[in-house]
């Protein structure tokens, strides 16, 4: 069983006439979702299947939600698979919450307008190639006002036809790529909101466009996490946590700068962080993909083998229909042996050398090195 199995049962069983009750067999599946363990998820990620309380849905969904972050679906942004409403076809679509607005702007025409026009907005921080195959709205195919809002919310959207459900190894890439996207919208609409010029979506570079906002400040897009210490609740107990990864971000990304790269943490979640070169032209989309790791207690294997496993993980997924990025492993202390076997693997190393930063071959023939 997999995600493509439970589309498939939705899309079999759900019947909108049946009613909503529980011994209605559309309903008990969607019920059922939030704790079936075989849909294999990423990590962190819950789903909810809702098919209407009282009223059966027009148009049945599942909600894809980070367990850490937003879920509630009537405001904020999240993943839902939803079916139109002859059930012909599913569609993973980034939402924007509905339910909020209709206090001010009704359930009508207002409505559908700002959602329209703030999927606009979110669209562009989409990467245009991650967007091939997408499209901004799908036709749920019913007129009332619920699924007609859920359409004007959509930034993007990838269509299936339930008859023909791609592998589980299609949906699960496609679904990767919705949370990246949700991970750039998410950012990309703080930034709105926060901002009172009507351009602030437009400030960053977007690869593949024809046309590039000029940077004129190199730490523009570099937005490093606080790296002090801070206080976590465990279990009814404090825990002083340091925060030295970002630290060791912050710390890397300032001091390459200097050395002709423009570093990058602005909307690139999951991404420790991406480095252009100021030299680069925007047409050959050339940059440098960093994973960053804390070396614990002298010994860099744990710190290695995650770097390698993320590295890898991110070009496959996160540069699909791009140019393949160079990697790069930063660390907080040297890792001895480590940097020609990374070296064999196509990855450079970059780490921590009293004030400065020493490298393996590649990183110091990127100029990267204090060297």
């Amino acid at each position: 069983m997999g995600i493509r199995d439970l589309l498939s049962e939705v899309a079999s069983t759900y019947d909108r006439t049946a009613g909503s009750g529980r011994d209605v067999k559309g309903q008990q599946v969607l019920r059922k979702v939030a704790s079936r363990t075989d849909l294999a998820l990423p990590l962190g990620f819950k789903a909810e299947g809702h098919g209407g309380q009282t009223t059966p849905a027009a148009t049945p969904w599942i909600g894809v939600f980070d367990q850490e972050g937003h879920r509630d679906p009537k405001k904020g942004l999240y993943l839902a698979y939803i079916f139109s409403a002859d059930l012909k076809n599913v569609t993973l679509t980034l939402q924007q919450g509905i339910t909020w607005l209709e206090e001010r702007l009704g359930r009508g025409r207002a409505r559908e307008d700002h959602l329209r026009r703030h999927a606009a907005r979110l669209r562009r921080a989409v990467r245009r190639q991650e967007r091939q195959g997408w499209i901004d709205e799908p036709e749920l195919r019913d007129h009332a006002a619920r699924p007609k809002a859920y359409e004007a919310a959509s930034v993007i959207a990838k269509v299936y036809d339930t008859a023909a459900l791609p592998s589980d190894v299609t949906l699960m890439e496609d679904l990767l790529i919705g949370i990246e996207s949700l991970r750039r919208v998410e950012e990309a609409d703080r930034v709105w909101w926060g901002s009172d010029a009507p351009e602030a979506l437009e400030m960053y570079y977007e690869p593949g466009s024809h046309v590039a906002q000029p940077i004129v400040d190199p730490l523009a897009n570099f937005r490093p996490k606080d790296g002090s210490a801070y206080v976590a609740q465990i279990k009814a107990r404090q825990q002083v946590k340091q925060r030295s990864h970002e630290e060791l971000i912050r710390d890397f990304g300032l001091y390459v700068s200097e050395r002709g790269y423009e570093p990058i943490t602005l909307l690139q979640h999951p991404k420790d962080l991406v480095l252009r070169s100021h030299r680069a032209t925007e047409a050959s989309g050339e940059e440098w993909l960093v994973e960053a790791k804390v070396v614990r207690n002298g010994n860099p294997t744990q710190a290695v083998r995650e770097a390698v496993g993320q590295l890898y993980e991110y070009r496959h997924f996160l540069y699909l229909g791009c140019p393949t990025p160079f990697l790069i492993g930063l660390f907080s202390e040297a890792i001895g042996a480590y940097a020609p076997y990374l070296e064999e693997q196509g990855i450079a190393s970059i780490w921590r050398d009293g004030s400065g930063w020493d490298g393996s071959p590649k990183a110091r023939e990127w100029g990267m090195t204090s060297e």
